[in-house]
């Protein structure tokens, strides 16, 4: 008789054509999958990102059997439970006499090296749902000074046809970048979107979190993410009818006690593999074509999937494990403890860090420009930076998460990812936003106590930099304005960022 095969799905690869799935025999192998100890607390991860894991990862094995599979699944709570995925595996194989795994590579390098130590053969295949794949995307990188987003997704475009007419883009742009940046404005209604009561299987999975993991930072509940495909289909067709139409407009607006707007909340479900990017490209492209939704709402969707998604993850694989490493900018600080819910006088911090506590989700924008924002300019280590951002958000895997943080926001690589720096004073946040009517601090005001502290951070930020930012051609405008103040007005705002982070060490409210 043949021997057994471990068939290895993780918590991310809950697609039943994921490629190890594929390459298995039904009638012969074992699917392996584990709530192990190390994945829930290698970070402090919010008590709803792991409840989500620990359910979909449940209902996904429950398919698996209804489907044919032998599935051998531990729960967190099993009292046999080694506590690893290898660990997991190695008890797996004992149990059976399998020496042989087959594995999907994981989007994680601290995960796929365990998986590689571990005394069993290891079969590991290129995770292949994306749209894009690792080598292609290492042969488009080949030989170019720099990576840009913008001209991968025109080949990605052209590779796939959407939004395509013929050789050219549909609408003859390639992007409606500057039709996307309305601001929210009085009266702007904001569809709900679908919430998903939680079965007993997700309450099963809260009940343990809670018990297990009760002290991470974040509210386990309401708890409203989809766990099944069904239910990231139901979101996904929520989305195209309710909320596609007017993304492209306000996708970079903030707008207090909205915390969806028009956005998809789709993420979590992409990232677990519930749903698959092409799939949902398609989806929005249709509503296009059939004149449901406007063009520019249809391309800065697709752009964030098609174009942003799959560049990330091209520039995570890629760039290899150091990535995490990087800190270009040679940033200290630690981490303010307003990031994990200490009181802060500045209001789109605290919107932007409550809703998280609560819903372990936030925009891009709001990641970007507001929390991302005001550590970058902060100087705050980017390590600290990155495992923050691992922690809170319920769609949040390294392989999307480190780049995105590292790279797109705090700068920590230098350029790999983006060309500058995405800081901004309190002016783009009032512009983008209603935090700042009601903040304790003037957006207006660049000095005295009542000073944004964006404003005095970001010129603080901007000079201890000049060395490297200077000539940015992006940026050399704004060091000619910085330097055309009165010398004495510049010290004023320099002496007075230094008090405020120094403040901000000590641990007083600000």
């Amino acid at each position: 008789m043949v021997a057994p095969r471990l068939v290895l799905v993780l918590g991310d690869q809950l697609t039943e054509s994921v490629a190890a799935l594929r390459a298995a025999d039904r009638g012969r192998d074992l699917v392996v999958m584990a709530e192990a100890m190390d994945e829930a607390t290698y970070a402090p991860h919010h008590p709803q990102k792991i409840a989500l894991f620990f359910a979909a990862m449940r209902k996904f094995a429950a398919r698996l059997a209804a489907a044919g599979w032998r599935v051998a699944y531990s729960r967190l709570d099993d009292p046999d439970n080694a506590g690893s995925i290898p660990g997991e595996l190695l008890r797996g194989a004992a149990q059976v006499g399998a020496s042989e795994v087959i594995a999907t590579a994981p989007g994680d390098w601290r995960l796929r090296a365990a998986l590689e130590a571990a005394p069993l053969r290891l079969r590991m295949l290129e995770d292949d749902r994306f749209i894009c794949s690792a080598r292609d995307f290492a042969a488009w990188a080949k030989g170019r000074k720099t990576l840009r987003m913008e001209w991968f997704y025109r080949e990605m475009r052209r590779r796939t046809g959407l939004l395509m007419e013929g050789d050219a883009p549909a609408g003859g742009r390639w992007n409606f970048d500057a039709e996307n940046r309305k601001p929210p404005k009085a009266g702007l209604g904001f569809p709900d979107p679908p919430a998903f009561a939680p079965d007993r299987t997700v309450r099963e999975a809260l009940d343990l979190v809670a018990d297990r993991f009760g002290a991470h930072f974040g509210d386990p509940e309401p708890f409203a993410w989809p766990t099944d495909r069904d239910e990231a289909l139901t979101l996904l067709a929520h989305f195209l009818r309710h909320a596609l139409p007017r993304f492209g407009d306000f996708q970079d607006a903030m707008a207090t006690g909205a915390p969806a707007m028009f956005h998809s909340l789709l993420s979590a479900a992409l990232n677990l593999g519930l749903l698959l990017p092409l799939e949902v490209c398609r989806a929005a492209e249709a509503e296009w074509r059939a004149g449901r939704a406007p063009l520019n709402a249809v391309e800065g969707f697709i752009r964030q999937i098609l174009g942003w998604r799959e560049f990330i993850r091209g520039v995570w694989s890629l760039e290899g494990p150091d990535y995490m490493r990087r800190n270009a900018l040679g940033h200290r600080r630690k981490l303010p403890a307003l990031y994990w819910g200490a009181p802060t006088r500045m209001r789109c911090m605290a919107e932007v860090v409550g809703q998280t506590r609560r819903l372990a989700y936030a925009h891009h924008i709001q990641r970007l420009m507001v929390a991302g924002n005001f550590a970058l300019l902060s100087g705050v280590d980017p390590a600290e930076v990155h495992r923050w951002y691992l922690s809170v958000y319920a769609d949040a895997v390294e392989w999307v998460e480190a780049p995105n943080t590292l790279g797109m926001s705090q700068f920590a690589d230098g350029g790999a990812v983006a060309s500058k720096p995405y800081v901004s004073s309190g002016a783009y946040i009032n512009r983008m936003s209603d935090y700042c009517r009601r903040c304790a601090y003037d957006v207006k005001a660049r000095t005295g106590p009542s000073a944004c502290p964006f404003n005095l951070l970001y010129w603080h930020f901007l000079d201890r930099h000049r060395d490297r930012f200077a000539a940015n051609p992006r940026m050399r405008p704004i060091y000619r304005g910085w330097e055309g103040r009165d010398s004495a007005a510049r010290a004023r705002v320099l002496a007075e960022a230094e008090a405020f982070l120094a403040r901000l060490d000590a641990g007083e409210t600000v």
